[in-house]
């Protein structure tokens, strides 16, 4: 067995952690073994880069961003890292030496459950793009010990069962048993003259584990910090002596409750006591932390917002506003008028939906019991808020406190220095309908910073064909400047480029074929035009509206089969929210339409539909190379920005989507021709909102008239036939996101599809040009934007230039 050298080569250290830090021999060693080895070398990389850059912070004393985030949707970080370092190569020869497969080992690793979709991925993304950057920061969130829930399907519903993404050892982390912090909920407060003393009745403590997140070639790394609750008292041994062995573990149980489950079910009241507390768990260890830091090295709290910028990604880490002005009247002594300005001057706020049900709002009974000294801080924020209304003499009327509850969207714009939207539409429309009378009094305080991706995980990671092709063409440049990509617009000319290319796509869909048939035992046809659409399952992404445009289409094939059809494959995933009701039945609606179509002889291979359970990043990366057409289908006005529509055109997929979210931003980049856009605009769909009643649209439509029949009547469920009945209730009585009104633009739109996939060549310009024109989506430029603009923090690389 060769000693440890951390100078040596990557083989040298895999074959040392095998026996040292697994304790296997080669030749017992099973594929977890390997890639428990091989984690710890690659990691054993990263420690000198993330010392270094830690080390350049101190000595330089320069601004730190400190991200706060529910989720970060980090995926499979072992090939990321790998790729990172580029060590891809020397992994493979290392591993081949043993017989072992480098896909087998990567593809070994669970994803990390600590997020949903596009919220936790975008947290993701940014975190790569700042260290890539060298912009000294640190992630902030939860360590979920089950993440949000792993997705089955039985007879078609969803099924929800725990994560167990923790069952091997998490080789990424370190586990910091030293910094612990005291996070309080309920209780009494105190007042003595102009101070105040919290006194909570339940404590629990915040400990912090740490992963470093590398740049590229790991020229900087910075570190996500997870909170994981831990209870003060771990066990009660006198009930346990007595025999009461669960009432002696409550207290462990109870505090890592908090941080066990992401997104608990809040339609109980004890559902809605857990989600407010474990953002307040991670808000308050995460400000503490930093707070520590800035005090280690800086005396003056009043400097605080020149060497702090703190990001709260969407509502849940608000109360991040009313937690700092606590800290700093009752921990440091300061009065409130200069506590707020501090914190307004620290705090900025991401703004992800426009859905006033997504703002969150919490009942003040329950604020005021969990954490009573901040309603008293919010009463005051409040009355901070409504003098600025009256001398902005605007007349407008808006409270953080209303009708008895406590609306965080507006608690988190009043106590930000800036407020950004994440694409343009998305941004213009928070000033005229969510935040307008908020806009109207401060005027200067929105703007937009339109969402990115990282190039890294979402080409040179997950789309290796592209990749090699693009090094061969372009050079390596474009991985760090993803604007390089426009080098190859004139290729889309070429008939060998373009061969190439669809070569690469056609190679991406052979390997979800592959994948399809080993996981689903469902065969497809690899030359069909893959279809997909996978995002978090909610009704404003319209996969009903996907769904029913699918069975319409097999009742369009079964009438024809014998015209020229061009076969598609639909891929469908996602997950919906436990108690998400409407959402669970169309995913079952999905399911069922699936059944009837794949199995229908008459169809055959012109249309199947795929659902895969359980989306998640790792299953994204291999649906995403092999698209041919990325479904971006929301109501216009709905989605904020999305990021999948960016990955999809940056991997040469054609978009169908309405101007909605990115999308706008997305036809500005790649043009008009190579887009397919539908339906009706923002103002379109509020104009139509008076008055309308969704029979009328169905009765207009003899193709959506013949779908919604056969779901009335059990087509799509045999022996069964109520059982979508509540799907189309929900249709008929509240068809609030428009799907039948947009339904038969959609319809052609996808003709007009059918047409252009049938022209090869023109399929293939269409696919170069979102790929050459989709370097602008680039995570990079969006964290470059934030901090020129909102920030204030600049690369610390750059001194090195």
């Amino acid at each position: 067995m060769k000693d440890f050298d951390a100078s040596g080569t990557l083989a040298s250290a895999i074959d040392f952690h095998l026996a040292h830090s697994v304790g296997k021999t080669p030749d017992s060693a099973s594929i977890t073994d390997w890639r428990l080895a091989l984690s710890r070398a690659v990691r054993d990389r990263l420690i000198t880069p993330w010392f270094d850059a830690t080390h350049q912070t101190y000595a330089k004393d320069r601004k730190r961003v400190y991200y706060l985030s529910m989720e970060f949707l980090l995926g499979r970080i072992l090939e990321d890292a790998v790729n990172n370092l580029g060590l891809e190569d020397e992994a493979k020869e290392a591993l081949a030496a043993y017989d072992v497969d480098f896909v087998d080992v990567v593809g070994d690793e669970p994803d990390a459950a600590l997020g949903n979709g596009g919220l936790g991925r975008l947290a993701a993304c940014f975190l790569d793009s700042l260290s890539c950057l060298g912009i000294p920061a640190h992630g902030y969130g939860i360590r979920y010990a089950h993440g949000l829930f792993r997705q089955s399907f039985e007879d078609g519903r969803q099924m929800e069962m725990a994560e167990d993404w923790l069952r091997h050892q998490h080789n990424w982390e370190f586990e910091r048993s030293e910094c612990l912090y005291d996070i309080g909920f309920g209780g009494q407060v105190t007042e003595n003259g102009k101070s105040a003393v919290w006194t909570p009745s339940d404590i629990v403590m915040a400990q912090a584990y740490d992963t470093p997140v590398p740049g590229w070639r790991a020229s900087w790394t910075n570190t996500l910090r997870l909170w994981s609750a831990k209870p003060r008292q771990i066990f009660d041994l006198d009930p346990f002596n007595r025999g009461e062995y669960m009432q002696a573990a409550a207290p462990e149980v109870l505090a890592e409750t908090i941080s066990r489950v992401l997104y608990p079910d809040d339609s109980t009241e004890i559902g809605k006591e857990l989600r407010l507390k474990q953002e307040f768990f991670f808000t308050s260890a995460s400000l503490q932390d930093l707070m520590r830091r800035f005090l280690a090295h800086n005396g003056d709290l009043r400097a605080l917002p020149s060497k702090v910028a703190i990001q709260m990604n969407d509502t849940h880490p608000a109360i991040a506003g009313p937690e700092l002005i606590r800290q700093l009247m009752d921990v440091h002594g300061l009065g409130f008028d200069a506590a707020f300005d501090i914190a307004q001057g620290t705090l900025h706020y991401t703004n992800h939906t426009l859905l006033p049900e997504a703002l969150e709002a919490w009942e003040v009974s329950l604020m005021g019991a969990i954490l009573p000294r901040h309603m008293q801080l919010i009463e005051r924020i409040d009355d901070r808020l409504a003098r600025d209304v009256k001398a902005s003499e605007t007349g407008v009327n808006t409270h953080i406190v209303d009708n008895g509850k406590v609306n965080m969207g507006t608690l988190a714009f009043t106590c930000a220095r800036k407020v950004n939207g994440v694409s343009a539409l998305h941004t213009n429309l928070m000033k005229q309908t969510v935040f307008s009378d908020l806009h109207a009094v401060y005027p200067d305080r929105i703007l937009n910073q339109t969402n990115g991706v990282t190039p890294r995980r979402w080409v040179h990671g997950c789309n290796p064909g592209l990749r090699n092709l693009l090094n061969d063409t372009i050079g390596t440049e474009w991985v760090r400047d993803l604007e390089q990509l426009k080098r190859i617009a004139p290729l889309a000319d070429d008939p060998d480029f373009c061969q190439r290319f669809m070569a690469v796509k056609q190679e991406n869909k052979r390997r979800l074929t592959d994948w399809v048939s080993d996981k689903l035992g469902v065969d497809i046809a690899p030359d069909a035009m893959f279809d997909i659409q996978i995002k978090r399952i909610h009704e404003y992404k319209r996969q009903l509206m996907n769904a029913l445009e699918t069975a319409a289409l097999a009742n369009a094939i079964r009438r024809d089969p014998g015209a020229a059809w061009t076969p598609r494959v639909k891929f469908f995933g996602g997950k919906a929210a436990p108690a998400y009701i409407d959402a669970k039945n169309i995913i079952r609606l999905i399911n069922d339409i699936a059944k009837s179509i794949n199995n229908d002889p008459v169809i055959g291979d012109r249309l199947k539909v795929v659902y895969p359970p359980n989306y998640n990043v790792s299953m994204a990366e291999i649906l995403i190379p092999a698209a041919d057409l990325s479904e971006q289908i929301s109501t216009a006005g709905k989605e904020a920005s999305g990021t999948g529509n960016m990955k999809f055109a940056l991997n040469g997929a054609v978009t169908i989507g309405t101007l909605d979210g990115a999308n706008v931003e997305i036809r500005d980049c790649v043009g008009d021709d190579n887009i397919y856009i539908f339906g009706m605009t923002a103002d379109q769909v509020e104009g139509a909102r008076e008055g309308y009643v969704t029979q009328n649209y169905i009765d207009q439509s003899p193709i959506l008239s013949e779908v919604i029949d056969q779901i009335r009547t059990g087509f799509y469920s045999p022996g069964d036939p109520t059982r979508h009945w509540p799907v189309l209730e929900k249709l008929l009585r509240d068809d609030y996101f428009m799907v039948a009104a947009d339904f038969d633009a959609y319809w052609d739109a996808q003709r007009k599809v059918d047409e252009g996939f049938a022209d090869s060549d023109g399929w293939a310009r269409m696919a170069v040009l979102n790929t050459a024109h989709s370097g602008w989506f680039s995570s990079d430029r969006t964290i470059q934007g934030y901090a020129d603009d909102i920030w204030g923090v600049s690369s610390l690389l750059e001194d090195d230039k």
